[in-house]
């Protein structure tokens, strides 16, 4: 125990650098040591335990926030060798101090069995953001492609809402393959299920050809055009995870992506591909490619610490401190290509009042978003499932209005 006696300086200065709102309790570890010093009371603790609260600027506390239980049962300097290590080159992530983060709870911890709760957090199920924002630009397209007077086939919207969770899900199972190694060192990422440990490549593998065998069956039920349309997307899914490692826009390779709808969805409704769905698709997946850098670009801010410290390249990094006035101009970019598409497409009036309230939903997230605030980034992501869904309506109540038009 009195090998102990050296490291009390080193103990000092380190709970001496501690934030403000950093709680550091040394149970009993004081009275501990004047077991062996004379004349004091002899009382010994069997533990001491230290709990911290993560502080969000002090690498001092990223590193300690955990609850570490220095068992006296070990020899003295095995069990302080962790305090006793100078904290001044360590990053808020440093690999030495990865713990697996907890996950949060949601209706997937709470009700399904253990066997299947991995491949499900795998795939997010349980964060359908995802989904949404795959999802609206076929939808955009299906509505689009309607006959003046009529709603969009439903059966193709069922069709695509389904092809959406499960190649969202293979997209997933891709990226987090790809990433295994980076989402082991990144906090937010560390607690995902080939990260953690919760599942095997091998496992993932097999989960993934499950995941696009059953994308093949919904594409296969798309007429023979779409079907081709449909299966050369799968170079995109499949190369998008290492773009982060090549290239500064990763979220404009995401854009690419995450689009493909628009084009596809005019193709199932009409089965031919000519220069009338080009001027009327192809502004609409340009705009969705700038709507993708929007909001990938205000996501990659919660990651954006992560990514200098590993390496990983995005825009939210490559735009600096322009990102707001970057951000604004493919805002402004994303709703003139929307209002071409529909004029090209022969819109009406409620079109045009939807584009002007997706505008204002836009300039609400540009204008008022923390870069520096993960949790307010966060809503802002999310909220961009509004903005698609203020899109389809327009485009819906506008194709339904051309009939009206007609008439008159």
């Amino acid at each position: 125990p009195m090998g102990c006696m050296p490291l009390l300086p080193t103990i000092a200065l380190r709970c001496k650098q501690l934030p403000t709102h950093t709680k550091c309790v040394l149970g009993g570890f004081r009275s501990y040591i004047s077991t062996f010093t004379p004349n004091r009371p002899t009382y010994t603790p069997s533990s001491c335990l230290i709990t911290t609260t993560r502080s969000p600027v002090s690498p001092i506390s990223s590193s300690l926030s955990r609850h570490a239980l220095i068992n006296y049962n070990s020899p003295p300097l095995s069990r302080m060798s962790s305090l006793s290590t100078p904290p001044a080159g360590l990053s808020p992530n440093d690999p030495s101090t990865n713990v697996e983060t907890p996950h949060t709870h949601t209706w997937v911890d709470r009700y399904c069995s253990p066997a299947i709760k991995p491949y499900m957090r795998l795939i997010r199920i349980d964060r359908p953001i995802g989904t949404w924002l795959l999802l609206w630009p076929g939808l955009w397209s299906i509505a689009m492609a309607a006959p003046a007077g009529l709603l969009p086939d439903m059966k193709l919207i069922a069709l695509f809402a389904v092809g959406s969770v499960i190649m969202r899900g293979a997209g997933c199972t891709i990226n987090d393959m790809a990433d295994m190694e980076y989402d082991k060192r990144v906090e937010r990422t560390r607690s995902r299920p080939l990260a953690s440990g919760m599942l095997t490549r091998r496992q993932a593998t097999a989960f993934l050809a499950l995941q696009l065998s059953a994308g093949l069956g919904v594409l296969l039920s798309l007429n023979v055009p779409s079907i081709m349309l449909g299966a050369s997307s799968l170079l995109l899914v499949v190369t998008y995870p290492f773009m982060k490692r090549i290239t500064w826009y990763p979220q404009a390779f995401l854009g690419l992506t995450f689009n493909w709808g628009a084009l596809l969805g005019w193709l199932a409704v009409t089965g031919s591909l000519d220069t009338h769905m080009l001027a009327v698709t192809g502004p609409m997946y340009a705009a969705g490619i700038a709507w993708t850098l929007v909001y990938d670009t205000i996501y990659a801010h919660m990651d954006k610490k992560d990514d200098l410290f590993l390496g990983v390249k995005s825009t939210a990094i490559k735009f600096g401190e322009h990102n707001r006035m970057i951000l604004a101009g493919l805002g402004m970019t994303t709703i003139s290509l929307m209002c071409l598409s529909g004029f090209n497409a022969g819109q009406t009036a409620p079109f045009y009042v939807s584009m002007a309230a997706a505008a204002t939903h836009l300039a609400w997230q540009v204008n008022t978003v923390q870069f520096g605030n993960g949790a307010d980034c966060l809503n802002k992501f999310v909220s961009n499932k509004w903005f698609g869904a203020i899109i389809f309506s327009g485009i819906v109540l506008g194709t339904l209005w051309k009939s009206q038009e007609e008439k008159r």
